[in-house]
């Protein structure tokens, strides 16, 4: 991983407590039953909370047929004014709003090369997001979300779509 690290602005780095052992591995309880786009519960089970670096296989996102038909109807809708809004699959936390900022298709573009769904600064909910000294990206839940992988353009958040397909916070 990437070390002891800070990340600057806009980024909320978090403490290493945010992901101590609960109820339910990092987290109070499981995921929640009636995830979106179908993503499978036993899988985002074990990555959000009992997981702290491995991941669902690259390109996981790409076999989902309800998120690309989602993603696809937003585009449609008005690339840039329409997002897809992304919960926290334990807590229903608003977590992520893409795309900001870019089109839909630009999103699925790099979303692609890097075989995770790949947010942007001014994507993350910072109220419910933290980021780790060593990039780990987390729910203030407890939730583990992927890592902050930098590039030349600046912050890239890899997050396991099962970490996200939660129903929102009632």
């Amino acid at each position: 991983m990437m070390g002891n690290k800070s990340f600057g602005p806009p980024v909320v780095m978090g403490d290493e407590s945010i992901m101590s052992k609960k109820a339910h591995g990092t987290s109070d309880g499981p995921v929640q039953d009636n995830l979106r786009w179908a993503c499978d519960k036993e899988t985002a089970d074990r990555i959000c909370n009992f997981n702290r670096h491995y991941a669902e296989h690259s390109g996981y996102f790409q076999t989902k047929k309800d998120y690309l038909n989602e993603a696809t109807k937003t585009e449609n809708e008005g690339e840039t004014t329409t997002d897809i809004k992304y919960y926290d699959s334990n807590s229903g936390n608003l977590l992520f709003s893409a795309p900001k900022g870019r089109t839909m298709q630009e999103f699925l573009v790099e979303s692609r090369a890097h075989g995770w769904p790949s947010f942007r600064d001014q994507e993350v909910n910072w109220e419910h997001v933290r980021v780790l000294k060593d990039g780990e990206t987390v729910s203030t839940a407890g939730t583990h979300l992927g890592h902050n992988l930098p590039d030349r353009t600046g912050n890239r958040y890899c997050i396991n779509l099962v970490c996200v397909a939660g129903n929102p916070k009632l």
